[in-house]
């Protein structure tokens, strides 16, 4: 019987520069904000993570001091080419972007009272609010297997609404005590998940 073929390598950045180009690309895409943008590019496009490993990366990266996106760069950066990698990725997300947000602020410094400048600012905080809810309902499928179940992931999801949407919590407070909780119950239900048995 013929031998099966071997998986097809999983793709991943040649170098540094693909890690600056792809972060760079990603980072001038995101008008509004650069996470569900950097699930497309990274997860969809590049193949790079997978959406379990994004996930992942993200909610570490929220927890950390620092905008998120920098440190999820830095993550992948990190994974590929250790400290060179991280560098790398985060001069990508930063570089090109930082030159052209000054350029950008030097010209609303002269136009923000133009109602139609005006007017495009708010219209880009809404796009920023439906790109980052259609990223999150892309993320859902990671959580089928979450320890704590669909009830309790569920549970856990509508109390941080509540408490960030409806009770305007801070957000350091929703991460001491929410976040806490939720890794509580998720170390409390693996150690109660039954062990495997032994494999023959």
């Amino acid at each position: 019987m013929p031998d099966a073929p071997p998986p097809s390598p999983r793709p991943a950045p040649a170098g540094c520069g693909d890690l600056f180009l792809a972060f760079s690309r990603l980072a001038l895409q995101g008008f509004g904000g650069v996470l569900p943008i950097a699930q497309r590019e990274l997860v969809e496009r590049l193949g790079w993570l997978t959406r379990e490993e994004f996930a992942e990366a993200l909610s570490v990266g929220q927890v950390l001091p620092g905008p998120n996106v920098v440190n999820l760069s830095l993550m992948v950066g990190d994974r590929y080419f250790g400290l060179r990698g991280a560098l790398a990725a985060l001069a990508g997300m930063l570089v090109l972007p930082m030159a052209l947000v000054l350029m950008v602020a030097a010209v609303h410094g002269r136009l923000a009272e133009v109602p139609a400048v005006a007017g495009a600012v708010h219209g880009m905080g809404i796009v920023s609010a439906g790109l980052i809810f259609a990223m999150g309902l892309r993320l859902v499928p990671t959580l089928a297997g979450h320890p704590l179940g669909r009830v309790g992931w569920v549970a856990v999801a509508a109390a941080v609404v509540l408490t960030v949407a409806v009770w305007r919590w801070p957000l350091v407070a929703v991460i001491a005590g929410l976040g806490s909780l939720s890794c509580l119950l998720t170390a409390w239900r693996l150690r109660r998940a039954p062990s495997p048995g032994p494999t023959e």
